[in-house]
């Protein structure tokens, strides 16, 4: 694997009951994720053959994502009174922090420890179109309950908008092939979604997902499209039942997962058709969901939804945590 991927630099971190997850400098990705489940190792995550892969796909494999994870409609928007324009890269919005985000950036590996890597990156004032010179940290870390732990961090020298979030693709069933993702089963603590247009523009106020195809408060097969935010009831950690779980659809392997974030996107891939997989081939459309812990889309131009401010500064640091606990 290492060959594979130089230049790069790959960190990989094993627990004592033999589960390993690899991760990359380039953009601080989440690479590879294996369970010991049976006789070999099961991969869980989707992910490319070589570097040149990441360098040159579009979905965002398990990168870290940020200034601003998900969408900003119209690249731009107005803070104290000043109109912020952004890079766009998505028919003139800015989607997951620009076309140079985060995910395509090399981050300085600042330490390695046994159960634990930690990243670094700083962006430039006017990085994107972003105001502030900002100083990221993402600290990945393994437990021997077999859980992976993403924490970020980040201090701003201006006010402007942070949403970092982790873009890894979970596929239960079988990653390597990438079996149809809608088949897994889902669970969310989340009594509101957020309507957007073909864009993934918020077209309206969040709604109940009372009657709707939305309503995932008690477990059911996904079966559908989705790309779509979730507000989550209450925020949670090891001390609270898991916002989100996520089950095989053999109901052999199931991901709990924990945050302080107030949404997660949810992802079923529709446009994963092509993307570069480990076995030299492409993925087909729907092979991997993705699970994006964030603030809602388009935040910075909707200060009164419930949820707290985006905003940070050097007075407001930046600090989320999300934990993925698998089990079987």
């Amino acid at each position: 694997m290492t060959l594979a991927y130089q230049p790069a630099r790959l960190i990989t971190l094993i627990n004592n009951k033999g589960m390993r997850i690899t991760c990359m400098d380039l953009g601080a990705t989440w690479l590879s994720c294996r369970l010991p489940t049976g006789k070999d190792l099961q991969e869980v995550l989707l992910g490319g053959a070589r570097y040149e892969d990441y360098q040159n796909q579009s979905a965002y494999l398990g990168a870290t994502i940020g200034r601003y994870a998900n969408r900003i409609a119209n690249g731009c928007y107005e803070h104290n009174g000043e109109i912020i324009k952004l890079s766009t890269n998505q028919n003139g919005n800015t989607l997951h922090g620009g076309p140079d985000g985060f995910d395509r950036k090399t981050w300085q590996i600042e330490t390695i420890a046994e159960d634990k890597v930690i990243f670094t990156l700083t962006s430039p004032d006017g990085d994107q179109g972003f105001p502030g010179e900002v100083k990221a940290v993402a600290t990945y870390s393994l437990r021997n309950d077999n859980s992976v732990i993403i924490d970020y961090r980040a201090y701003s020298s201006a006010s402007t908008p942070i949403n970092l979030s982790n873009h890894a693709y979970f596929n239960l069933n079988d990653a390597q092939n990438g079996d149809d993702s809608r088949s897994h089963y889902l669970k969310i603590s989340a009594s509101r979604y957020l309507p957007v247009d073909q864009e993934g523009i918020p077209i309206s106020g969040l709604r109940n997902v009372e009657g709707t195809r939305f309503d995932f408060r008690r477990r059911r097969r996904i079966r559908n499209d989705y790309d779509h935010a979730f507000l989550l009831d209450t925020e949670s950690d090891y001390s609270h039942s898991p916002c989100l779980s996520l089950t095989s659809a053999q109901n052999k392997l199931t991901l709990d997962l924990f945050t302080n974030k107030p949404a997660v996107q949810i992802y079923t891939g529709r446009q994963l058709a092509g993307t570069p997989n480990r076995r030299h081939g492409v993925y087909k459309a729907h092979a991997g969901i993705a699970l994006e812990t964030q603030f809602l889309p388009d935040t910075p131009n909707h200060s009164h939804w419930p949820q707290p401010d985006c905003f940070f500064s050097n007075d407001k640091i930046y600090q989320f945590t999300t934990c993925y606990r698998f089990s079987w």
